[in-house]
């Protein structure tokens, strides 16, 4: 496993949100894929990446995931996990393009790779 920054371990292992519109990632639109932070697992390609003006990446397939029933803070979501290392990513909703999810995760817990 890498060594985490304090915002990266609060994210993935605390089950954070980072503020939204502040990610690293949210404006790439380079090709490649984006990776678990924490285990290197391949998490979601550029292709199912889209700009859904949530401030957050989204994307609408993903690969390596797990997803959980998420009751924390008074709302039912459900929680996208990788399922590699189990820690926590963002959170899924069916409310993505053409009828497909939207898988919107953190910034802060990928690392993007060309």
């Amino acid at each position: 496993m890498r060594k985490l920054t304090s915002e990266q371990a609060r994210v993935l292992l605390e089950k954070g949100t980072e503020a939204p519109f502040t990610g690293t990632l949210l404006l790439n639109k380079e090709k490649g894929g984006y990776h678990c932070v924490q285990c290197g697992a391949k998490l979601f390609s550029s292709s199912a990446k889209f700009d859904s003006g949530t401030g957050w990446p989204s994307f609408t397939e993903a690969n390596n995931v797990e997803l959980k029933e998420d009751t924390a803070h008074g709302m039912v979501r459900t929680e996208v996990i990788c399922k590699k290392c189990k820690g926590h990513l963002g959170h899924v909703f069916d409310d993505g393009p053409k009828g497909k999810k939207r898988y919107c995760i953190n910034s802060c817990v990928l690392e993007f790779k060309k």
